[in-house]
């Protein structure tokens, strides 16, 4: 089973890419379209010379030899950015289980505003997701989403219900791990990390105490239906 996990950004996708981590049947992907996305944005993104660098620019390539490559595991836990699906040919998602994961976009563009200044509606990863969304209802499927707030509030109850829906035993170990670094990080971990890299398991959190910039506004009027139609369907 190879599953591809689309979020948008500050989405604690990381927090489950190492949840899915630590399940001995699974090996994880750390948003493998990442590079061929930093060669259509010319904005400056952290560390972005060092992205390209590390992945294939390739989108067909990163499918057919890296998604679809060989794996030392029989199932394939790929995290992803929604918004990296800009210029890459969906036809293999029907090949892949798809998850999707959101967050209240006050909380995600308080913090992704910090790192990422000149964020905009695109980035956020919300348009594809709901794009997602409905194609797998449109083929008569039940669409898979996870809402951060409710993963962190109960982690073994919304873990417990995606697995069962993907036909998997759930395993406890997805709850807790190791502090610090991982192999499978990107390059990119040491600008957008360093918090994840302190956490070992799931935790409810305080909100963001950094406010949503007055000129995001528009973009956060923007992004609230399209979160509020992902939670129509959140386990």
């Amino acid at each position: 089973m190879i599953i591809q996990c689309w979020s948008g950004p500050r989405n604690i996708s990381t927090a489950l890419m190492y949840s899915w981590r630590e399940r001995p049947d699974f090996t994880v992907l750390d948003e493998p379209f990442y590079a061929f996305n930093m060669t259509l944005d010319t904005r400056g993104h952290p560390g972005t010379d060092e992205v390209i660098a590390s992945q294939s620019t390739d989108p067909i390539d990163v499918i057919e030899n890296v998604i679809f490559g060989e794996h030392p595991t029989p199932h394939l836990y790929v995290k992803q950015m929604a918004h990296h699906l800009k210029g890459v040919d969906r036809a293999h998602l029907a090949r892949c289980e798809n998850l999707l994961l959101t967050r209240d976009p006050v909380q995600m563009l308080a913090s992704l505003s910090v790192q990422l200044p000149g964020c905009t509606l695109a980035d956020t990863g919300l348009t594809e997701c709901v794009e997602l969304l409905d194609a797998v209802l449109a083929q008569g499927g039940t669409p898979i989403v996870i809402d951060s707030q409710r993963l962190l509030a109960d982690p073994a109850g919304v873990l417990g219900t995606v697995c069962a829906s993907l036909g998997l035993a759930f395993d406890p170990a997805v709850l807790s791990w190791p502090a610090g670094p991982k192999p499978e990080d990107g390059v990119w971990a040491k600008h957008w990390y360093h918090s994840v890299h302190e956490t070992t398991g799931f935790a409810s959190r305080p909100p963001s105490n950094h406010p949503v910039p007055d000129r995001l506004g528009p973009i956060l009027e923007a992004a609230l239906p399209l979160y509020e139609r992902l939670l129509e369907y959140a386990v």
